[in-house]
């Protein structure tokens, strides 16, 4: 048998609850102490009083590139390069390791015993579908003859257990996960609802008694393949009295359908949907295009761009500081540190606040930043909507974050949705949401999260500020940007947003709307415009599916 890394067969072993599949990954390779070091010169020994800094950034270009996957470049860093290279790939590879993260400790490093230079670190290795595994070790450097550092490879820097008579194994537990059914019942299943494969098994183990994915890393014998010991576990054990109980969701299997549906208008792009209920808050659809991996529509970050207005207008009604009917200049363009302009750099001169909401003009919402406290954007976005409180929805979610302006020229950014202001499809829903209710609800998408919603506090809207942003709402679709949605049945209202991203890509199209007890947003990313690229997407939605739901 050949000396190299190699993967060992499967090894399947029936677990108590479903089959198990084994990957195994193995690697037989002696300890090699390779390169020299330069004798009289120890790592401290230049009179300061840490380690060298070419060490140091030795090291953790081995670890940078070992993350980024860029093993050749890794495996050059070492004293035996062809070794490194295989033992890294088999590591990997064989134990469906992706993206890991490799952090070098600030502090730790010392002189070991065979005089090298010892650097401690973390690793967090993410195992497909299962978990994070996360170990410490150390990684030996050695300074060389010809002058510079190298890792001095042995294969327990990988991990302190892998060893010449001792390999990792993956061992995978697959078992029939419970039923995860929609708001009445129906069942959801991934090929009916694409946009759900990500989230199902999830659900079902977090709210039906661990039916998830399940599995562990294990040491074994090289020789006997026997389990020395087991390193890390993932998932939890099925809860007979659970394990086939149906796991109920807030989502409506129409609504989910027809969001599927509605991303096909984004035309191939990167997009994402959300729609909720007015009055709880409970998720009827969650949708993204590509269906599978990143969950963006929840877990996404984004400048929300002018659907932002949403909530700068409140913070400037719950004030006074600006009414409807006053004027509010909308030039073309507007230097704050930076120089600010409009959608096609368009401009309405001595118009009132209600047109600057309907033209979206981001000149006009920028003049009216210092009607506001430095913190004030951040504490109504708090306050009334929720929006960078830890939230429980029953899946994960990034919840959002309004940080404190650093200077002028972010704080006009942040008037508009840019700079670091930060949503997504499931934040905007739900300020759209609040904004025509009056009334926060924490986003639910089980029933479980339901039961969690007095986790966040917050404070009604006023209702003269609600009936006004329900006005400026409706007359964006009348008269303003949102006039792709006119021809629908009902009253709806809505907000579009175009937010940039980079010089060199093309704006995210945003828009969020409202009709009967639903809240809708959707963000396309590299739309251009939110009218042209979202307004699509929102309208095939509303067009397949009830004027309000049940």
């Amino acid at each position: 048998m050949s000396d190299a890394p190699h993967l060992a067969p499967p090894r399947r072993r029936a677990p108590r609850n479903g089959v198990r599949a084994v990957a195994a990954v193995g690697v037989v390779l002696a300890i090699a102490a390779g390169g020299s070091y330069a004798a009289g010169f120890g790592p401290f020994a230049r009179g300061d009083d840490g380690p060298d800094p070419a060490a140091m950034k030795q090291a953790r270009a081995f670890l940078a590139d070992w993350a980024a996957g860029r093993l050749p470049s890794a495996a050059g860093r070492t004293t035996e390069p062809g070794k490194a290279q295989e033992v890294l790939q088999s590591f990997t590879a064989g134990l469906d390791i992706e993206q890991p993260k490799l952090t070098a400790a600030d502090d730790g490093t010392q002189e070991e015993a065979d005089g090298a230079l010892g650097v401690p670190f973390t690793a967090r290795m993410p195992v497909t579908g299962l978990g994070t595994w996360t170990y410490e070790s150390r990684l030996p450097l050695r300074e060389q003859e010809g002058g510079g550092w190298k890792v001095d490879w042995r294969l327990s820097l990988v991990h302190p257990r892998l060893s010449d008579t001792e390999k990792f194994r993956l061992e995978r537990e697959e078992s029939t996960p419970p039923k995860v059914t929609d708001r009445e019942g129906v069942s959801l299943v991934d090929d009916a609802y694409p946009s759900l494969a990500p989230l199902l098994g999830r659900l079902a183990g977090d709210a039906g008694g661990g039916g998830g994915p399940r599995g562990a890393v294990e040491l074994v014998d090289r020789a006997s393949g026997e389990t020395v010991r087991t390193e890390a576990s993932f998932g939890k054990k099925p809860d007979p009295a659970t394990a086939d109980r149906p796991v109920r969701t807030t989502l409506d299997a129409t609504w989910q359908s027809a969001a599927e549906k509605a991303l096909a208008k984004a035309d191939g792009k990167n997009a994402s949907l959300v729609a909720l209920r007015v009055d709880d808050g409970e998720v009827l659809a969650l949708a993204n295009s590509p269906s599978s991996g990143f969950n963006r529509a929840a877990s996404g970050t984004y400048a929300p761009g002018s659907t932002w207005k949403i909530v700068t207008s409140s913070a400037l009604l719950l004030k006074g500081a600006v009414a409807p009917d006053d004027v509010v200049d909308c030039p073309k363009y507007l230097t704050v540190g930076k120089e600010f302009h409009n959608v096609e750099t368009s401009e309405h001169p001595g118009a009132t606040f209600r047109k600057d909401f309907t033209e979206s003009c981001n000149t006009a919402f920028i003049g009216l930043r210092g009607k506001l406290d430095d913190g004030e954007l951040g504490e109504v976005a708090r306050t009334y909507f929720g929006v960078g409180q830890e939230w429980h929805a029953g899946i994960p979610t990034y919840d959002g974050s309004v940080p404190v302006p650093r200077d002028e020229t972010e704080k006009a950014a942040s008037m508009i949705g840019q700079g670091r202001v930060q949503a997504n499809p499931l934040i905007m829903a739900s300020v759209t949401a609040t904004a025509v209710s009056g009334e926060f609800h924490q986003p639910s998408v089980t029933a479980d999260a339901a039961r969690d919603a007095d986790a966040v506090r917050t404070e009604p809207l006023p209702g003269k500020v609600v009936a006004q942003l329900r006005a400026l709402m409706r007359a964006t679709v009348t008269d303003g940007t949102a006039r792709v949605l006119a021809d629908l049945p009902g009253e709806v209202g809505a907000k579009t947003g175009t937010a940039e991203v980079s010089d060199d890509q093309d704006n995210n199209g945003w828009l969020v709307a409202h009709r009967g007890n639903v809240a809708v947003a959707v963000v396309v990313e590299e739309g251009v415009t939110g009218g042209g690229s979202a307004g699509p997407v929102v309208h095939g939605l509303l067009s397949a599916v009830p004027e309000d739901p049940s």
